[in-house]
């Protein structure tokens, strides 16, 4: 069997980082290009033939059973196993194994909630087929590999260690880095300890290429972004309009623009750059909106311009207010003549008053 009829979705650690401070709703449920998140996971693996999922998470199981339930309204076939401690990545994979209906050596799909990508799964699954290995892993090619394990393979594509974060540039062997989705035989997600913390990358993976396993590494760069920022989920949600990220979720054409049902646009207001505006949201005249996240029942002033940010439910943003690259979480109040950049994020709830903050000069 080349294609992999089972999945297991990472949610969990990191998928946290949006919150307390700017929105109320757990990062994998904020919405992306006007559906949650997860949703584009889950659509994609479905598009590549995935028909059941085990959605394993560490926290907060009770917000997406209600949403997703058991997946048929994406064709999906969905079950939820929540940690009652972390287990890390590989102890995560492992507390899931009772629910698998796969066969040892049919392929299962695994891959993490807090990426967005244009891996096409089904090539990854024909090359762990076409391999016979073990462990097929999505590799992809960053600029600056400092911050990330290095992944070197050989010139058959066969994974040949896995090196911590360089610290000189003699340790920069190679470009290439772990992706976050792999296919593994059935068989080998029994072989990981089971009731206690497990990381594939430091334990899991190195573990099986000294016993001789073979894992495969398919280096694949189309699209590949890790949300774990605000300013990286902004981002991503503007490139999944734009069509550079590739979904079957997005409720619209793919283009500069998404302006969700309820929402009030003026007639005068441009919104460009992936700009996605929700249901019941508000945009004033002359409003100048660039690839940013308004979420829904936000409202922004006449003459506001915003580049780069994520206004949150229910948020209040005065007239000719500048944010630029900035978080407003749900429910706060910015108000007129404000400017907030690079990095700014205001609480939830929070009141900013009429003129209150600059960073710009006053010639």
């Amino acid at each position: 069997m080349t294609e992999a009829r089972e999945a297991i979705l990472l949610v969990g650690g990191k998928g946290t980082r949006l919150r307390p401070l700017t929105v109320r709703t757990p990062k994998p449920m904020v919405p992306a290009a006007g559906v949650p998140f997860l949703t584009h996971q889950l659509a994609r693996a479905r598009a590549a033939g995935v028909e059941h999922i085990v959605l394993a998470t560490s926290y907060l199981a009770e917000v997406f059973e209600p949403y997703f339930g058991d997946g048929s309204q994406l064709g999906l076939h969905i079950e939820y196993v929540t940690e009652h401690e972390p287990l890390g990545t590989g102890g995560a994979i492992r507390n899931v194994a009772s629910r698998l209906t796969s066969a040892p050596d049919e392929p299962v799909l695994i891959f993490n909630g807090d990426i967005l990508t244009g891996l096409d799964i089904r090539a990854l699954a024909t090359s762990h087929a076409d391999s016979g290995a073990d462990v097929s892993l999505h590799l992809t090619r960053v600029e600056d590999p400092r911050a990330f394990g290095l992944v070197p393979t050989d010139a058959t594509g066969r994974v040949t260690a896995f090196l911590e974060k360089p610290q000189t540039p003699e340790e920069i062997v190679t470009d290439q880095v772990n992706a976050g989705a792999y296919i593994f035989r059935r068989s080998v997600i029994d072989t990981i300890p089971a009731g206690r913390p497990v990381s594939v990358e430091r334990e899991t993976f190195p573990g099986l290429l000294a016993a001789g396993a073979h894992l495969q590494g398919m280096v694949d760069s189309t699209y590949w972004l890790d949300l774990g920022t605000p300013q990286a989920f902004v981002r991503g949600s503007a490139d999944l309009v734009l069509g550079r990220a590739p979904s079957p979720a997005v409720p619209g054409r793919c283009g500069e623009r998404l302006v969700l049902p309820g929402a009030s646009v003026a007639a005068d207001a441009k919104l460009s750059g992936g700009t996605v505006v929700g249901e019941g949201a508000r945009i004033g005249e002359g409003a100048r909106i660039t690839g940013s996240a308004v979420l829904a029942d936000a409202v922004i002033g006449a003459g506001a311009q915003i580049t780069g940010s994520l206004v949150g439910r229910g948020a209040r943003v005065g007239s000719r207010t500048v944010l630029h690259n900035a978080v407003v979480g749900d429910g706060a109040r910015v108000g007129a003549d404000n400017e907030l950049r690079d990095g700014v994020r205001v609480w939830c709830d929070a009141v900013l008053p009429d003129a209150a903050l600059r960073f710009s000069s006053d010639e």
